[in-house]
C-alpha cells in the first residue's frame, strides 16, 4: 500500500479500493528524529480525521502511535493533498463518543480491543490553518 500511495500521491489506496478512507501519516521517531510515513485507516470527522493505535489488538502499541503521542503536530497526506495537523488523544467521554464513530466505519476495532489489555488510543488530527 505504501508504494501505491506514494506513486499516486495518496489518491489510490488499498483501503480506498475496499471503500475505506485512509491517509498517510508522517511522524518523527521520538528517539531518532527520523520521519517515517505510515498508511492508516482513518475516519474523517469534524473537518479532520480520527486514527486508532490498534496494531490489530497486539499487546504492544504500533511504533507510529508511540511516536505520535510524543508529537504535537504532524503532516498527513489525504486524497492527494498534504495537511499539517495538530495531534491530541481523546480521553474520557469524548473518547467513548468518538469510539462509536470509529466503529461505524471499521467494526473490527471492537475485536482488536478485545484482544488486548491496552486501551486503544484514539488520535484526533485537526488541520492547522495555513
Amino acid at each position: 500500500d505504501k508504494t501505491i500511495q506514494r506513486v499516486t500521491r495518496g489518491k489510490v489506496t488499498l483501503p480506498a479500493i475496499a471503500g475505506l478512507p485512509s491517509l498517510v501519516l508522517t511522524v518523527k521517531g521520538r528517539k531518532t528524529g527520523v520521519p517515517r510515513s505510515t498508511p492508516l485507516l482513518c475516519v474523517p470527522h469534524d473537518g479532520g480525521w480520527l486514527v486508532v493505535g490498534s496494531n490489530w489488538g497486539h499487546p504492544k502499541a504500533p511504533s507510529w502511535a508511540i511516536n505520535l503521542r510524543a508529537a504535537d503536530r504532524a503532516p498527513v497526506l489525504y486524497d492527494g493533498h498534504e495537511y499539517a495537523v495538530s495531534v491530541r488523544i481523546a480521553e474520557g467521554d469524548e473518547r467513548e463518543r468518538l469510539w462509536q464513530v470509529l466503529l461505524q466505519t471499521w467494526p473490527n476495532y471492537a475485536l482488536y480491543a478485545k484482544r488486548t489489555d491496552r486501551v486503544l488510543p484514539v488520535f484526533v488530527l485537526t488541520p492547522l490553518e495555513s
